[in-house]
């Protein structure tokens, strides 16, 4: 017990109780302050105050005092290395007035930074009786030793840092799961629906199942609008780290100062509207994936970090020299070219051999047909739900319109039309003149197709023929003798087709 509450010593505890309530963006001010007065009140020379890492079972320096205390801040200490870490492994306060003659002095640092430690007291931070980080003070003025009242008052000290460090870490998690619900109300919903009947999407997603169980990187290249999205965000539902956060960066929406920040977090002060600390994508996604959509576009001084970020998985927030350590896994995605960007000097080597890992490709929507007839009822199912109305479906002539166009625009242009044909249409089905589409234009298919329509035409016969099927089952209540009789074909040949067409009964 304390023999007499110092007067002083209570006022400054006072003080920074009020702070730890009022101030949790900026834990490394807070925690110097609460070391200064510590120091100050105890008397010491020079202190630290050192963050325990359980993974890496390290203590880190958050903070030093003292004329060497900007050279402290680069060591590492081993849990159980030291008088630090012997406290923080033990969980236990010491006082230690004979420093030279302790055995668990660890007398590197004080050699190679040229301050001797004579004495010392040191306690630990705790949250729930587990050692957060300790505080230590070194060298009492005046050659005096520390006593049991300087022990138990940094012990108070030190508890009080342990509260802040707890507060912040809380504050800086809830900050996160704002941004993250904020970042997927702006995208429009945390996951989307994929959507496919194409053998060759089928095989895509075959590539997607192999990758996901690993960290590497993957490069996923499309022309815009083919859903490049859709496909990172499978890696990250099929990987380990879907229950982590997926965090969406489009890296051509932000100029380069900006995007800097928004990546990689800055400091209060950094420039000048940042009035608090704030993290970035990359600590938002620590644990899980984060997704660089026009990856193209970075910035060459941007590309030089996040090239580190690959390597070493750490970077310094805009603003501050403390290394920050994520665990994220990289996927990033394009519509250009590339390998012109390399060769032209616009985009780092080194940096897309890195992201071209595993590189995944999308093929556009026009050499999908099987897909146009599906994501064209999934839109249409969608549109009319944000419209309040009810459509039967696209008519027959319609659908031939969407199978024969050749969608420049890919997988976002179609459902931009058939939004657009669900306000307008006023019959019970779309009709083609509902689509507004100009159909004249052959150059896609020309080179996709060839100038004889001969290289995919069976794709696209088979996909209207699936989709005019799906219709005629579909009105008759799925009974195959009804069916066959509206088609005027046999049975036998309508069973063939639906296996063949691989046409499946959504009620079983």
């Amino acid at each position: 017990m304390l023999s007499v509450i110092d007067a002083k010593k209570f006022n400054t505890l006072i003080g920074i109780n009020i702070l730890i309530n009022s101030n949790y963006s900026d834990i490394h001010s807070l925690l110097t302050q609460i070391l200064e007065s510590a120091t100050r009140l105890c008397e010491g020379e020079a202190s630290s105050l050192l963050i325990v890492n359980k993974e890496e079972k390290k203590l880190y320096f958050e903070t030093a005092l003292g004329v060497k205390g900007a050279e402290v801040k680069k060591f590492t200490i081993n849990m159980g290395e030291g008088i630090a870490g012997w406290v923080a492994s033990h969980n236990t306060s010491i006082i230690v007035n004979d420093v030279k003659n302790d055995d668990r002095h660890l007398k590197g640092i004080s050699t190679e930074i040229g301050y001797p430690s004579n004495t010392m007291i040191a306690a630990p931070m705790r949250v729930k009786d587990q050692c957060i980080g300790v505080i230590e003070l070194i060298n009492k003025h005046g050659g005096k030793l520390f006593t049991q009242d300087d022990l138990e008052w940094l012990e108070i000290f030190a508890n009080q840092a342990a509260l802040a460090v707890q507060n912040a870490r809380y504050f800086e998690r809830v900050q996160a799961e704002l941004e993250l619900l904020q970042d997927q109300i702006h995208s429009g919903q945390g996951y989307h629906t994929l959507i496919t009947k194409s053998p060759v999407i089928e095989e895509k997603l075959g590539i997607i199942d192999q990758v996901a169980g690993t960290d590497s990187s993957v490069l996923i290249l499309g022309e815009s609008g083919v859903g490049k999205e859709l496909f990172a965000e499978q890696i990250h539902l099929r990987s380990r780290r879907n229950k982590k956060p997926f965090v969406r960066v489009n890296c051509a929406a932000l100029p380069e100062g900006l995007l800097e920040s928004e990546l990689f977090g800055h400091v209060k002060g950094a420039f000048t509207d940042a009035i608090q600390n704030r993290k970035g994508r990359f600590e938002a996604a620590n644990g899980g994936t984060i997704f660089l959509d026009e990856i193209g576009d970075l910035p060459l001084q941007l590309q030089t970090k996040l090239l580190r970020v690959i390597q070493e998985k750490t970077f310094e927030k805009v603003g501050s020299d403390k290394t920050v350590t994520v665990d994220v896994r990289i996927l990033a995605a394009t519509n250009r070219d590339i390998e012109a960007l390399v060769e032209k000097g616009g985009f780092r080597s080194d940096l897309y051999y890195r992201l071209n890992v595993l590189p995944l490709y999308i093929p556009p929507l026009r050499q999908r047909p099987e897909d146009i007839s599906a994501l064209a009822d999934f839109f249409l199912q969608k549109s009319m739900r944000a419209a309040k109305k009810q459509l039967s479906g696209f008519s027959d002539k319609a659908m031939e319109t969407l199978l024969s166009y050749s969608w420049p625009g890919n997988v976002r242009e179609l459902e931009n039309c058939i939004e657009r044909a669900c306000i307008i249409s006023k019959g019970e089905y779309i009709q083609s003149e509902d689509l507004l589409l100009k159909t004249g234009d052959a150059s896609y298919y020309e080179e996709d197709y060839g100038a004889d329509g001969s290289r995919n035409l069976k794709n696209a016969i088979n996909a209207f023929k699936a989709h005019y099927i799906t219709r005629v089952l579909e009105k008759n209540n799925w009974n195959q003798t009804g069916a066959a009789k509206s088609l005027d074909i046999q049975r036998t040949y309508l069973s063939r087709l639906i296996k063949e067409l691989n046409i499946l009964n959504p009620k079983e």
